[in-house]
């Protein structure tokens, strides 16, 4: 393919910096990616003598937040490692995405995997690593192949491994598959996984930048976090802050599924009208229903009925403001019809099923949220169950090594503050307000396979 009509990487066009270029059976490799322009940040910093302290310090005047969720400045993580304090230093790729509801990382590996490879690069220079991992979600296998491809291509070309590109510095990169936990997402679980270690959260402090793998000072970053990196260090900080608002500088990737017409991997600038994404860019309701809520960025964040979003823009303050977060990218459409008493079961039986059970709150508060909720679905809920699944879900709040049990609480609770009626319903009538069975239209059935388009994904 000629790649003279391609966009140039690290250019954000109509303030996308991924999804801009036609993707193709070949696109991912290294050489389309190099045709790009790819691999120029590590080249720049390698061969001009740029310190790895100024890598740090352009990361952290650009303002990038992270992307796995709970949006912490990137620069600031890296600019805890201290240099020279005479320890290993290692830098972990989180791209074990198991937030029901985010796709947008698997768009990344599959479509970007060099990208992804020099981001983690640069930002092992900057904080002085030898070694750095790529945790991926066991599930992932084209995801997989594509990341672990990439791995390869890079060191054939001398761009992983001994004195990259002549400079002596050196990067070895690991890619280690998980076995599908969801609590290995979590940071510290996803170090010990990695030690060989059943996946459970560890209390903090100490910090892991302090003490993370192997208990060395250890960055971990979402794989969209890294995947910023090189467009930082190519353009400037300034440059970065061109796209987005000045506290969410920058773009989003989400992955959007539910009732909408036009599911897939969307990327916006930070401060994109909601309203214009849902209703617009994403072909409103399927069926012409009315929006009823949206869940914004995972089930791990408060739901926002429809009347919340209206004016709303996309970026972490206004969703702050609205009442939740934008959290991993992860939202969900839900139209008018839908019982959200099942909702609810449905997303409680998903933390249930994955808390791994080293807090005694989560372990049995999931279990026994789960079983109210089954109760109320079989018509046989009783009237203090409403309470009972507040007090749980507050007794949770916490009280947890990780956010899986606050998470799980907040989740509930946010259904039960706005559709309270319909589990009052429920439990009075023994069966629910709506037929609880609205269905939801594959836009893609049937359809023959194409490559994804720049701003969707099949």
């Amino acid at each position: 393919m000629s790649t003279a009509l391609i966009p140039p990487l690290y250019v954000p066009q109509d303030g996308r910096y991924f999804m801009n270029f036609p993707v193709t059976p070949t696109s991912h490799t290294l050489a389309e990616f190099r045709g790009r322009g790819g691999y120029g940040a590590l080249t720049k910093v390698l061969t001009t003598g740029i310190a790895p302290a100024d890598v740090t310090k352009e990361v952290s005047a650009s303002g990038l937040l992270g992307h796995g969720g709970a949006a912490f400045p990137a620069g600031r993580k890296w600019g805890v490692i201290k240099a020279n304090d005479g320890e290993p230093h290692y830098v972990c790729m989180n791209a074990d995405e198991g937030e029901p509801g985010t796709f947008k990382d698997r768009w990344l590996l599959e479509c970007l995997p060099h990208l992804l490879v020099e981001g983690l690069a640069l930002a092992s220079y900057a904080v002085g690593g030898r070694h750095a991992f790529i945790y991926i979600r066991g599930e992932f296998d084209l995801p997989w192949r594509r990341i672990a491809g990439a791995v390869e291509e890079a060191y054939a070309a001398g761009l992983l491994g001994e004195s990259i590109l002549g400079s002596g510095f050196s990067l070895d990169v690991v890619v280690y598959r998980g076995a599908g936990s969801y609590v290995c997402g979590e940071a510290s679980a996803m170090l010990a996984s990695l030690e060989g270690k059943k996946g459970w959260p560890r209390n903090r402090p100490p910090r892991l930048t302090v003490k993370g793998l192997y208990q060395k000072p250890t960055v971990v970053n979402n794989v969209e976090t890294l995947a910023n990196v090189p467009a930082i260090v190519m353009h400037g900080a300034e440059a970065f802050r061109q796209v987005g608002t000045p506290k969410s500088p920058g773009s989003q990737m989400i992955s959007i599924s539910g009732h909408v017409n036009r599911p897939g991997v969307y990327e916006l600038p930070y401060g994109y009208s909601w309203e214009q994404f849902i209703f617009d860019d994403c072909g409103g309701i399927q069926g012409g229903r009315a929006l009823k809520c949206i869940i914004p960025g995972g089930v791990s964040t408060k739901l926002l009925t429809a009347d919340a979003i209206k004016g709303v823009t996309l970026d972490h303050n206004a969703a702050l403001k609205a009442g939740s977060q934008l959290g991993s990218g992860g939202m969900i459409a839900i139209a008018e019809g839908t019982c959200m008493v099942r909702a609810a079961r449905v997303i409680q039986r998903f933390y249930h099923h994955e808390s791994c059970g080293q807090c005694t709150p989560c372990r049995e508060g999931m279990g026994w949220m789960e079983r109210i909720l089954d109760r109320i679905v079989r018509g046989e809920g009783r009237a203090e169950d409403i309470d009972r699944l507040y007090h749980i879900s507050n007794a949770n709040d916490g009280t947890t090594i990780c956010s899986l049990g606050d998470s799980a609480g907040y989740a509930c609770s946010a259904i039960l503050d706005h559709y309270r009626e319909e589990f009052e319903y429920f439990i009075t009538h023994k069966r629910s307000m709506f037929d609880g069975r609205l269905a939801v239209v594959d836009p893609f059935a049937g359809a023959v396979p194409t490559p994804l388009a720049a701003g969707v994904g099949a």
